[in-house]
């Protein structure tokens, strides 16, 4: 009865691959079978919920979706994004429950998170704290600016050489703080011996910076940077916006002399939208009292909250901090950071290699490129335009993002989130047809 009630999801799920069954993976056929048989009751049971304690916290997990052999995406559609990604199941599964937001178990769900995200960050956690956030990853780079910058005799440097080291001067142009915005090439690294000059140069109370700008994949020096704010500029603070890179590429808050920095659920940490967090030198948040230019976005604020009641002042979002505790476990059961750097690098080789076979050609070299997101120039053949290759692709079931940089026509691809080696061979075998489709030649000239 199952197989009969699924013919019809079957035929619409070939509805686009009559013709071209070769692209349909096997994984999307497996999890379409799941999808069909498993009743919620059976699915309920395997991923029945195990409680574990570490240390002194308790908190409930439950199986990840690789353990059972499922795909996260079920029939979703593939993210090859920066951002919202694919998630596993089991994370989505986690945020199926009614939770309190002043109930013991969320508050200790709470406590877990802070801690977790306290480790990954290398921190020493009684020097660092770890501070959510409501809202998207903007809204964690916005609170540390407006806490963080004196009201008076106040200058900020902002080194960017993309989309979102500008946004960060759009956001202090917001508050009126007086800022320098240093621009640096889109494709290569912010210069150290660049900063070096400005700090001589002048006096800044904050220096901020991103990790790896997604618009481009560019992934910025930021231990080399925290070490020569710290030689010519002992006071200055020490921004960073670590959005892209925080949970997969491997960071130490101390050994980069980081004092504040911002990240989010949704991108390495592999949960969904909805917080975002700072991850803050207790010492020099201390000493921002009084300078918020905001009540709902005040550091020290949600901090004091936090730290004397364990809860947020204001309704938190439940279920995405449940989906969070379950990515976290998942991520630590992946081996950690380094085992999730791993596997995305292993589909950045797999994209990169099978994208150049196809004669496309990458907007970063080598040496200032990252694992997270790659940009590929447009190709030059007229019967390509990027509006036709996304929505072959999307139909096909795979998304990817348009370019972000200003100094060239790009495209990007995303090597991050609930993906394998497998997920982005079926996406060159997706390319690779709806290249022929449009009647573009292959490999590219």
């Amino acid at each position: 009865s199952h197989f009969r009630g699924g013919k019809k999801v079957l035929l619409k799920f070939f509805k686009l691959n009559l013709l071209n069954l070769d692209l349909v993976s096997e994984q999307s056929i497996h999890a379409l079978i799941v999808e069909i048989m498993l009743t919620k009751a059976i699915l309920t049971f395997l991923t029945s919920k195990v409680v574990l304690k570490r240390g002194r916290t308790t908190h409930n997990l439950v199986l990840s979706s690789r353990k059972l052999g499922l795909s996260g995406a079920c029939t979703d559609k593939k993210l090859f994004t920066p951002g919202p990604l694919c998630v596993s199941m089991t994370t989505k599964q986690a945020m199926l429950r009614d939770l309190g937001s002043r109930d013991t178990e969320f508050v200790d769900t709470v406590k877990y998170i802070r801690s977790q995200l306290e480790n990954i960050s290398g921190s020493n956690e009684d020097a660092y704290t770890c501070i959510p956030i409501q809202g998207s990853g903007t809204f964690a780079v916005e609170s540390i600016f407006q806490t963080t910058v004196p009201r008076t005799n106040a200058k900020v440097l902002i080194l960017a050489n993309g989309a979102y080291g500008k946004r960060m001067a759009a956001i202090c142009r917001a508050l009126n703080i007086d800022h320098h915005i240093e621009l640096f090439p889109e494709n290569e690294q912010v210069s150290s011996t660049r900063v070096e000059e400005l700090l001589q140069s002048d006096n800044f109370s904050n220096v901020s910076i991103v990790h790896c700008e997604t618009s481009s994949g560019v992934v910025n020096p930021i231990q080399d940077i925290g070490r020569i704010t710290k030689e010519y500029q002992p006071n200055a603070l020490y921004i960073v916006d670590a959005m892209s890179s925080f949970g997969a590429i491997p960071i130490n808050m101390e050994a980069s002399n980081i004092d504040f920095l911002a990240t989010s659920a949704n991108k390495c940490l592999q949960g969904v939208p909805g917080f975002a967090f700072v991850i803050a030198k207790v010492e020099q948040l201390k000493l921002c009292k009084g300078q918020s230019r905001s009540l709902s976005l005040d550091l020290l604020g949600q901090y004091t909250a936090l730290e004397n009641t364990g809860q947020f002042r204001f309704t938190p979002p439940t279920h995405t901090m449940l989906a969070l505790k379950q990515a976290l476990a998942e991520l630590e059961e992946e081996g950690g950071v380094e085992g999730r750097a791993k596997r995305y690098q292993n589909n950045c080789s797999i994209l990169r290699d099978g994208m150049s076979k196809l004669g496309f050609k990458e907007f970063l070299s080598d040496e200032h490129t990252g694992y997270i997101i790659t940009s590929f120039y447009m190709p030059s053949d007229p019967q390509f335009t990027f509006t036709d290759f996304y929505s072959k692709l999307s139909d096909l079931g795979q998304v990817i993002y348009p370019g972000k940089v200003n100094d060239a026509d790009c495209f990007r691809i995303g090597n991050i989130g609930d993906l394998s080696g497998d997920d982005m061979r079926h996406l060159l075998m997706c390319v690779k047809q709806v290249c022929k489709d449009m009647c573009v030649k292959l490999p590219l000239s």
